[in-house]
């Protein structure tokens, strides 16, 4: 089928500036799938802490040498360090039960006595090994630590924090053991405070796990093997062999390898994915391709253009990879708060050693209260108090629709001053629908004009096409049988039915008839019209759209109403975006970008202070959803999108982000009291600990135990109340 041109098609999505020839930009014309068609339009970044990420930035791998179809394996490597942690907790609990029940320091905290030969041997040779082996990967992120602060890359975080307290333990407890010192070990401690920060740092890199993935999956947009053309003959060879210059098939439904330019054939190409475009583009001879588009019905003889770092969908991957990598160097809450205490640990227990050996206190008494100060600083809560409401909040926000992929996102989210939305899949549904039918003859009804409309219509795969065929399912009509169907070139498609000759056109064909348009066919900017004929007699018309989803109008009000500014972003020509613009009540629309652009006004709004939020759903917004303060994709989208962001809409509801703002202070309020349970107590316990008050009172390392359970317990009861902050935040904002 072949309308030359609908009224008032979005237009074709502007191209990369070395993908475009100057004079092709000004007379360049796409005719959509099957001939629906349209003038060319002008041209126009997480980490953590040592090991967990310090050591394992996945961003700088050198992507674009990867070979199509080739898999990143940074995320193979993160998800084995993930299981790695696991197997590391698990294996260390089983070990940690006979640790705790042998000690001597527990049994006098409980009440009981187990005593037996070579108890004191068998508890240091099993506490030796959950100290190397549990404690591995925070020994290991010490050295990152320390190697970072000394290129002045970072502070000291809970790595080198846990590390300290966990060798001071781990060493004084031999010496007691082996009997070079009096007191008491604290092997115990030493297993449940290792048990617990696996279990946090677990908990952690699982809130954030896949981040990496965007890169990997851009390129998996891309065929390993292309059909190369050498003369008659058609050879299937691998993608990263082809170099500019060479002829390449495409055939229909085919993902196209290769930047290139059409050198045979016409067909139409979904590029919506990568450039924002709502409608398919008609590729013809001169015409530009890009790689990671789907070829439609028909088949194309391309000549490479660009490969390999040149294509377009590496600059994209280009793009993503430096904004998370800028994005992964931002410390988090609980980092922060541990590389204070880590400082506090050092200093007051060194303060400590120092000070009682200079008033004359034996070597024994000056380690141990050394060591209860490095061990009370370190408690288990902290370990769990950011990654416990993390979990939480992650929880339960996908119960209400909001996937959180970041563990920093909801406390992120309430900073949120400016909003970018993309248009096509994210504001409007991304596919066409029928907005009006009109009938202007007296013996059609508008079932019939519609009915009529599908016959002939359902012999396209174009998105218009399909628009009216599930109209007409939707409505569940009888569509009438046809025959003789046929193309009229550049103009529509005809059949007979009922021995009548009906005919479903563009606007060109009315004009070549001398059939003068209705005066309410134009419709809106963003609408486009096919005309019905029968017999040469219009009967009616039927108007289509990329519909603005239901909920659109009221995120942007319920936004705006939070005091932030609402943008738009989008490939689609400036007629449609400033249209849709106009009926959501905009700040500000953004039209006919690439990837680039939207990066670029991202980073425009932040460098004027703003704090922003991006949201979309395809390969082309990925750049701009790492390079935005938070990332939002909507879940309908591709999984480039979805994998780049930090937060996913799982219901594609654009009402969905408004909640995040009042998520994100309750998540936020959650942590800082959190961060306040886990260490607070440290004021009183450290200078008890260090020995202020003696010898009227000192804090025993039992009592220091006691005292850090108790935050543990605290921490994870407050967690818990997290539930009841986040469903009255749920009311408050109407969430459904």
């Amino acid at each position: 089928m072949n309308h030359q041109q609908y009224t008032n098609l979005p237009g074709d999505p502007a191209k990369p500036p070395e993908l475009v020839a100057p004079a092709e930009a000004q007379a360049q014309q796409h005719i959509g799938h099957d001939g629906h068609s349209s003038p060319a339009t002008p041209e126009q970044h997480k980490g953590g802490t040592g090991m967990d990420h310090g050591a394992m930035n996945h961003s700088k791998m050198d992507h674009s040498q990867m070979k199509p179809g080739e898999h990143n394996m940074a995320g193979h490597d993160h998800g084995a360090m993930i299981a790695d942690f696991l197997r590391r907790f698990w294996i260390c609990v089983v070990l940690s039960v006979p640790v705790v029940v042998f000690s001597t320091m527990f049994q006098n905290l409980v009440g009981y006595q187990l005593d037996f030969p070579f108890r004191n041997p068998i508890v240091l040779v099993v506490a030796s090994f959950i100290y190397v082996y549990g404690g591995w990967p925070f020994l290991t992120g010490m050295v990152g630590e320390l190697r970072n602060k000394q290129l002045g890359q970072s502070r000291l975080g809970m790595m080198t924090l846990v590390a300290v307290a966990i060798t001071a333990a781990y060493t004084y407890s031999v010496a007691v053991s082996v009997g070079w010192l009096r007191g008491m070990d604290f092997f115990w401690e030493l297993a449940t405070l290792i048990d617990i920060m696996l279990l946090g740092h677990y908990i952690e890199m699982k809130s954030v796990a896949g981040a990496s993935r965007s890169l990997e999956l851009i390129v998996q947009m891309l065929p390993s093997d292309a059909h190369k053309v050498d003369g008659t003959a058609i050879n299937d060879v691998k993608v990263d062999t082809l170099t500019v210059g060479d002829v390449v098939l495409v055939r229909p439904g085919e993902r196209i390898p290769t930047d290139g330019e059409v050198v045979e054939g016409s067909s139409a190409v979904n590029e919506s994915m990568l450039t924002g475009e709502s409608v398919p583009a008609q590729k013809t001879v001169k015409d530009t391709v890009i790689a990671g588009a789907v070829n439609g019905e028909g088949s194309l003889n391309i000549r490479v253009t660009h490969k390999g770092e040149d294509s377009y969908l590496n600059k994209v991957v280009k793009m993503v990879e430096e904004a998370q990598n800028a994005k992964s160097q931002t410390q988090n809450l609980a980092d922060r708060a541990a590389g204070w205490l880590t400082i506090t640990s050092l200093s007051v227990g060194l303060i400590t050693l120092v000070a009682w050996l200079w008033l004359g206190k034996d070597v024994a008494f000056a380690v141990e209260r050394m060591v209860t100060v490095m061990v009370t600083a370190c408690p288990h809560a902290l370990g769990v108090a950011i990654p416990l409401v993390v979990a939480i909040s992650t929880a339960i926000s996908a119960q209400k629709g909001l996937l959180i992929r970041n563990r920093t996102a909801f406390e992120e989210a309430r900073r949120i001053t400016a909003m970018v939305f993309d248009k096509t899949g994210t504001l409007t549904e991304g596919a066409f629908g029928v907005t009006r039918i009109k009938v202007l003859t007296k013996d059609t009804d508008e079932t019939t004009l519609l009915s009529l409309t599908a016959a002939l219509e359902q012999q396209s795969q174009h998105p218009i096409a399909q628009g009216i065929v599930r109209e007409a399912k939707k409505r569940e009509l009888q569509l009438p049988s046809i025959r003789d169907f046929k193309s009229i070139t550049g103009k529509g498609v005809s059949a007979t039915v009922n021995g009548k000759q009906v005919v479903v056109v563009s606007p060109g064909y009315l004009k070549e008839k001398g059939i003068k348009l209705p005066p309410d066919a134009t419709g809106s900017e963003a609408e486009t019209v096919v005309f019905v004929l029968m017999n040469d007699q219009l009967l009616g018309y039927v108007a289509l759209a990329d519909r603005i989803r239901d909920d659109s109008k009221e995120a942007v009000r319920r936004l705006q109403e939070s005091g932030i500014k609402v943008y738009m972003a989008t490939g689609d020509n400036q007629k449609v975006a400033g249209s849709v613009a106009k009926e959501l009540g905009l700040d500000g629309v953004f039209a006919e970008v690439l990837p680039d652009q939207k990066v670029k006004i991202v980073k425009d709004l932040q460098a004027k202070g703003q704090f922003v939020a991006m949201t979309g759903d395809g390969v082309n917004d990925a750049p701009a959803l790492a390079q935005a303060n938070v990332g939002i994709a909507v879940g309908s989208g591709t999984d480039v999108a979805a994998e780049t962001a930090d937060i996913i809409l799982v219901n594609s509801r654009p009402t969905d982000i408004t909640n995040l703002v009042e998520f994100g202070k309750a998540t936020y309020r959650k942590m800082i009291q959190n961060l306040f349970w886990a260490t607070g107590y440290n004021v009183v316990a450290i200078p008890l600990a260090a020995g202020v008050l003696y010898p009227n009172f000192v804090l025993s390392p039992a009592l220091g135990a006691v005292l850090m359970s108790a935050s543990t317990v605290i921490v994870a009861l407050n967690a818990q109340l997290l539930k009841r902050s986040l469903n009255r935040s749920r009311e408050k904002t109407g969430v459904r």
